[in-house]
């Protein structure tokens, strides 16, 4: 691989080295004033290693980041079929901007087979949802499409029966939840470098963003911590208590995968439960609102109207979306406030109908309640959101800029 396609952390490593190789084979031949010979070079300016495209992965595409991100939710499957044209239509019609794309999907398959020099390609977990990711890219690029790779971490069925040790056991058994998922540990390593190879590898691909999901420990996890049998890790010897212990490990996992991925030039994001920002943490899950926005870029709270049980006074949060989404951004502002360099904040908002629900505590969603939140965002000065609807189906005639009113 060419200088100009890739220098990485290790490849400076690697030139120091050289540097050191140099220095023995001129000493040994004779050589005697090696150091008189290098007296002149400059150390390396860490600043020009930080903004220099030569130590930058170069995928090959370009992207420029949008006046403000307007993104929606796309499936591998809408990613891989016919339902990518619609949404491609969508983008050129609308003040969209931005898809995130499942790359890791809720159950921890890839939505695409990786090639045979994949380290992931052995694990047998490539889905041909999407037959050829690059080609899909390139076709955002000449769209300038803001492309963000969606990466399901702990949340991972696949990888919990492949490998119960990554998992929790109970009985003979993985662990599964009411809705028959499995969860793999966030305190192993080895599961971090699972997901962070995955971001690598859609980072190569030409994805300009990874946004984690799912970086938390299973709901109520709290309550089964002591009948689970699972692994520790490196935090086996930790004398935090086990709520601490749990934020501890899932914002070190945060932390360690955008370290990871400082050399391929991408963002990374994590989406996060909205009342984790009214909270000092999620106990049970391990989230700290401020703890993770520290080592991101941006902060995605899921802020979904339906999503909320009388929050802020508001009895019924589906049937107010506009007062809803007001009342969050307030929270959320102060606790962005606090932090020294904050990050982008791009809500998740709400674009389907919460049926489920029952009679009289939702309503249809559409036009006029997805403009409702987008303007409670705008008014609160957040201008960046994301539009979830898991069938990716999105409403029509919406006007993605409202006015203030």
């Amino acid at each position: 691989m060419s200088l100009t396609k890739w220098i990485s952390g290790s490849a400076i490593s690697a030139m120091i080295l050289s540097m050191s190789i140099q220095s023995v084979a001129a000493q040994e031949a004779g050589v005697k004033d090696f150091e008189g010979l290098t007296s002149g070079f400059e150390p390396i300016d860490e600043e020009l290693i930080a903004t220099s495209d030569l130590f930058r992965y170069n995928s090959g595409l370009s992207f420029e980041y949008p006046d403000a991100v307007r993104g929606v939710y796309v499936t591998g499957h809408s990613a891989g079929g016919q339902r990518f044209n619609d949404l491609l239509e969508l983008m050129d019609s609308t003040e969209l901007n931005a898809m995130v794309i499942d790359i890791k999907d809720d159950y921890g398959n890839l939505t695409y087979v990786p090639n045979e020099e994949s380290p992931l390609q052995q694990l047998d977990i490539g889905k041909p949802y999407i037959k050829d990711p690059k080609a899909m890219l390139k076709t955002m690029e000449e769209k300038q499409i803001y492309p963000i790779a969606r990466v399901v971490v702990f949340k991972d069925s696949v990888l919990a029966q492949k490998k119960p040790e990554l998992s929790y056991v109970e009985g003979n058994e993985v662990w599964k939840n009411g809705r028959g998922e499995s969860f793999v540990n966030p305190f192993l390593k080895e599961v971090w470098d699972h997901n962070v190879e995955i971001a690598i590898e859609a980072a190569k691909m030409g994805f300009q963003e990874i946004q984690f999901d799912y970086v938390r420990f299973p709901e109520g996890f709290e309550k089964r911590e002591e009948v689970l049998n699972y692994g520790m890790g490196e935090y086996t010897d930790s004398e935090l208590d086990s709520v601490q212990r749990r934020v501890e490990a899932v914002t070190d996992f945060v932390a360690y995968a955008r370290e990871q991925l400082k050399p391929y030039d991408v963002k990374v994001s994590v989406d996060i439960f909205g009342y984790s920002a009214t909270l000092p943490e999620a106990p049970g899950i391990g989230q700290n609102f401020s703890k993770i926005s520290e080592n991101v870029d941006v902060i995605s709270s899921m802020i979904y109207p339906s999503h909320w049980t009388s929050y802020f006074g508001i009895a019924k949060p589906d049937l107010e979306p506009y007062r809803l989404v007001k009342e969050y951004a307030k929270v959320e502002n102060e606790k962005l406030s606090e932090l020294e360099s904050p990050p982008i904040s791009r809500p998740w908002l709400q674009d389907f109908t919460a049926s489920y629900l029952g009679a009289g505590n939702y309503q249809k969603y559409g036009k006029e309640e997805v403009e409702a939140q987008i303007r409670a965002l705008n008014e609160a000065g957040i201008n960046e959101f994301l539009l979830w609807n898991s069938g990716n189906r999105y409403s029509k005639n919406v006007d993605y800029t409202p006015t203030n009113e």
